[in-house]
């Protein structure tokens, strides 16, 4: 049970904080979808890191990799969110930013996997 309260907690607090930092770049610009670019980009920067971390050492424990990569993480990127924006920018006939939106996404969340993991290197293991 507590495990499930762990996972809860932790996704309650990723889709609040998903939910504030979108809406503040939403405010600033509109016509693409900057926050969920960057939650998704900080999500894998963040789970890159923290599973080097699990797979290297016991600085994170299974409890804490329960709130962080399934709770929080889980809930903080979207993935449904992703793809439904970049279908809204195709019906909207916004094939460059569909596209923009596609690759960037890709390519900023393997980097931020890679990258995460490389600081955890870095500065843990």
């Amino acid at each position: 049970m507590f495990k499930i309260f762990l996972v809860g907690l932790g996704g309650f607090l990723g889709a609040v904080a998903r939910y504030l930092i979108t809406g503040v770049l939403w405010r600033f610009s509109p016509l693409f979808p900057w926050g969920t670019l960057l939650v998704n980009t900080l999500g894998s920067l963040s789970l890159g890191f923290i599973m080097a971390l699990v797979s290297e050492t016991l600085l994170i424990s299974p409890a804490a990799r329960l709130f962080l990569a399934v709770g929080f993480l889980g809930s903080f990127t979207t993935f449904s969110t992703f793809v439904y924006e970049t279908s809204a920018l195709l019906e909207g006939g916004n094939f460059w930013l569909s596209g923009l939106n596609l690759a960037a996404s890709i390519f900023l969340g393997l980097l931020g996997i890679r990258l995460g993991a490389l600081l955890a290197y870095r500065f843990f293991l």
